[in-house]
């Protein structure tokens, strides 16, 4: 008799834990989805500025087609990107098409003159900055979710439940910098 009762508190206990990891997965996956909808906000109002900024420089110059097109291009593929890897390598594309739009409007002092344009780049310049904190807030989520995957005896839970790791939003190369978006005047 003692040792069923024995039995069924280490059952119960055992069966608690396996309660407490898989909160623990759940609550960690939410929130890496949470920061994930924050960056996912700040690259939305980076698009929302890009047809403003096109074409502010498109006033000054028209003849520069191939690269509001680029910027276009590049604007509607990352807004159409699925997934965190195709997201990352789309934003990637765009910071460097908008890197050579600003390099443009570099040719044109009266447009770098403008109030317009001024507040362009500003709201630009804040966004992106807003984007680098955003990404490094999922970034770290990420990184305690994907830790607790890896972790025994999490892991054991996390396989069992069909636990996936999350993937970083990273930048690559040249595009690790936001463009640059301040002009002397």
């Amino acid at each position: 008799m003692v040792w069923a009762i024995v039995g069924v508190a280490i059952l119960l206990l055992l069966v608690l834990v396996v309660v407490a990891m898989y909160n623990r997965l759940v609550r960690l996956r939410n929130r890496s989805e949470n920061t994930w909808a924050q960056v996912d906000v700040q690259l939305r109002r980076r698009y929302d500025l890009i047809p403003n900024l096109v074409e502010a420089v498109k006033g000054y110059a028209a003849h520069e087609r191939a690269t509001f097109d680029e910027v276009t291009k590049a604007r509607t593929a990352a807004q159409q990107a699925q997934g965190i890897e195709e997201q990352a390598k789309a934003e990637n594309v765009l910071t460097a098409a908008l890197g050579r739009l600003f390099a443009v409007a570099e040719a044109y002092p009266q447009l770098r003159a403008t109030e317009n344009f001024q507040q362009l780049q500003a709201q630009l310049a804040e966004v992106e900055q807003n984007i680098v904190v955003a990404r490094q807030v999922y970034n770290d989520t990420v990184l305690t979710y994907d830790n607790a995957l890896e972790t025994v005896p999490t892991n054991i839970v996390a396989g069992l439940f069909n636990f996936r790791p999350r993937a970083y939003f990273e930048t690559e190369g040249a595009t690790r910098e936001a463009p640059a978006v301040q002009f002397s005047t």
